[in-house]
This record gives structure tokens, sequence and C-alpha cells, in this order.
């Protein structure tokens, strides 16, 4: 036997180095992203470290505050959970609430219930919709902030007056609680609320901004003598830091899908990018008229078709269409030759026994010419051919 010669491998699949060049570019670009994003947010994180925390000496942070309220006799505390915070509340004691639009629904009606009748103040930092209005039933904030950030008290309550120009600018409230102090407005609409409560001697004051806490801000216009006297009316002061971390009083009702979460007009937007892709589909999809042949630019020949398709039937073994396409034409050809409509050519029952009167002979070996089973290999396929083509010649011989 003689050795067959090892072929040179003809694969086209890419190699290790030439994936790597291919994609090195945006393995790099990936790269940049990855490392521009861990520096924005090292950076964002440095620079919000510890905001409203009064044991943070940071810029945005309050330990200025605090020490300036421990040297008056005001114990701060800080809580991190709602349960602290509920625990901590009575008339001796004043609860700042840093951000209050962290807590959830069920958490905001459990810490007014908390608060309300304790006979102690409240505190809230910039609270916005809908918070405002569960924590201070009463009182809504607007949508459009205020862009001044020193504001006049323009009020009659003690702690606004002394204090004289402060920086409340931010949030601004309405009420409709005629009792209420309605101080710092910024066109004609309040950046600090006073709300006694009606069953004690405790009230809820709602902050428009947190300037007036921030350590880099305190010695700015009045902002020092404000926060003292809002946050150093009773001696304890606990400085509720929420946190989205807290699972206190949080049940089953707060638990939210993943569509819950989702913008409440997202619904709309899907069927409408629906809507766009169905008309961008019609619009491509159109058709202005009759189609339009057009010629070739090069001529090619019946056989080179014939030889080509061939040569693929052979590349797949597909003998039996290979069979049944020749069977088929055959079967088309002679049809009309011995009086059968070509609807019927490929019916057995109205061909064979028109072609076995036209020639005079048995119907069998016709039917299993023209209808009979693929060929087995590569021979028997061209003995059919050569039987097919022999059966038109007799067919067609005068």
């Amino acid at each position: 036997m003689t050795s067959r010669a090892t072929l040179p491998s003809t694969s086209t699949s890419p190699t290790a180095r030439q994936l790597w060049t291919r994609a090195r570019g945006i393995a790099l670009a990936v790269a940049l992203l990855l490392v521009g994003a861990v520096a924005l947010a090292t950076l964002q994180s440095d620079a919000r470290h510890g905001s409203l925390d009064p044991r943070s000496a940071d810029p945005y942070g309050s330990r200025a505050v605090a020490e300036l309220l421990a040297d008056r006799g005001v114990s701060t505390r800080v809580v991190t959970t709602l349960a602290e915070a509920r625990t901590a509340t009575g008339p001796d004691t004043t609860l700042l609430v840093a951000t209050p639009d962290l807590l959830t629904e069920r958490q905001q009606k459990a810490l007014h219930t908390a608060t309300a009748g304790s006979g102690g103040r409240t505190v809230l930092v910039a609270p916005g919709s809908p918070s405002v209005g569960i924590l201070a039933p009463g009182v809504t904030a607007d949508p459009a902030t205020s862009r001044d950030s020193a504001l006049s008290p323009d009020c009659a309550l003690p702690d606004a007056r002394r204090a004289g120009t402060a920086e409340t600018g931010g949030t601004r409230y309405t009420t409709h609680h005629l009792d209420a102090d309605e101080c710092y407005p910024s066109r004609r609409l309040a950046t600090l609320l006073r709300i006694p409560d009606p069953s004690g001697d405790g009230d809820t004051v709602v902050l428009g901004a947190p300037d007036i806490l921030f350590n880099t801000r305190l010695d700015q216009q009045g902002n020092a003598s404000l926060a003292l006297q809002l946050l150093g009316s009773r001696p304890h002061l606990v400085w509720y830091l929420p946190s989205l971390s807290d699972t206190s009083t949080t049940g089953q009702d707060d638990e939210k899908s993943f569509f819950d979460l989702l913008p409440s007009g997202w619904l709309w937007g899907t069927l409408q990018l629906f809507v766009a892709a169905a008309l961008a589909a019609l619009w491509r999809a159109r058709r202005l008229g009759p189609l339009v042949p057009e010629q070739l630019p090069v001529a090619i020949r019946a056989s080179e078709t014939v030889e080509g398709r061939a040569r693929l039937y052979r590349k797949a073994a597909a003998r039996d269409r290979a069979a049944a396409a020749l069977r088929s034409t055959t079967r088309t050809r002679l049809a009309p030759l011995v009086g059968v409509p070509v609807t019927q050519a490929h019916t057995p029952e109205a061909l064979v026994p028109a072609l076995s009167a036209h020639l005079h002979g048995d119907g069998q070996p016709l039917h299993s010419l023209l209808f009979g089973p693929p060929p087995s290999d590569d021979t028997a396929l061209i003995a059919l051919a050569d039987q097919l083509d022999a059966l038109e010649r007799e067919v067609r011989r005068p």
C-alpha cells in the first residue's frame, strides 16, 4: 500500500494571536472605561464621605455643629436604624432625620407615628415629595427649588430672627397649617417651616437645604446660629442617618418586583417602540411597482449550471434528490407527448397507462423507472439517467 501524503491544513479558523490582534482594541477600551469608572466612583465617594454625619470632619460632614452643641451641654447620638430612632423620641429629645427620602413609605409612616405627640422636636432635612407629606402632614414640596442660597427670615419665629440671614435656599414648601411659622421665603414660598404639634409641646421643623449643617458652610451668614437654635432646644439630640440596608419594620408590602421599579410610562414607551419597529419594517418592505427584470452582467450557459448543480448533489451524496429531479423533468416532458395533461404528469395512474399504450409494452418497468425508489449508488444513478434518456428518445421516435 502506498501511504497517503499529508495535505497542509486549509482551516480558516483564526489563531489565538489573530483573535488577540482583533480584540485588543476593544479590550483596551473596556479596560479604560472600567478604570475610569472606578476612579470616578472613588473620587465621588471621597468627596461625599460622611455627608451630614456629626462624626465626620469632611467639608460636607457635620462634626462642627455637633462640637458646638456639646459645648452648650447638648448630647448628640447617632442612630442608623428606624427602631433606634423610634425608641429615642421623647419630650427632651430633638430627632434630626438627615435624608428622609431614603425611607420607604411604611418606614415614614412608622416614624411619624412615633414622633407625633412625643413632645419633642423633629427636624426634617430637605424632604421631597411625597415623603414630606407623610412625615409632616399638611406640607407640600414645590417642584421648583430655590436658586437663592442666602435668604432673610421674614417671619416671627424667634430662632430665625436671632439668626438673621441664612443659607436655607433649596426645596420650597407650602402648608395649610395656620399656626405654622413660614420663614426664609424664596419667591413667596418658605424654605423653613416650623409646625407646632397640636397635641403637645413638640413641633416639626422642615428645612429646605442641609447647607447650615455642613462644616464648610457653618461659618457663613447666620448658619451656625440657626443650626444651634434649631438643634439645641432640647438637651438630647438624636441624629438619624437612614440607610438603604435598614430592614426594620419592612415587610412584604415593601418588596417590589422588577416591573414596579420601572418608570410609570415604560409600558407606553415599549408599545411605541414596537409600533415604530412595525412601521419601519413596512417601510423597508414596500413595493412601489412590479419587479423589473435585470440582465445578468455575465451570461452563464445552461450546461454550466447543470454541471454545477450536479457537483453539489455529488458532494452532498444527494442521489435521492438528483434522481427525483431527473424523473420529474422526464415525466413533465413525456406527458404532453402521450396526451396526458401536465398537471397529471406526476400521477402514476394517469401517466403509466398512457406510456404503455403508446409503446405497446408492460407498464411495470415504466412505473419502476419513473416512480421507483432512489438509486443506491452513483452507478445506479448514471444508469437511471441513461434509461430515462432512452425512454424519452423512444417516445419521441416517429
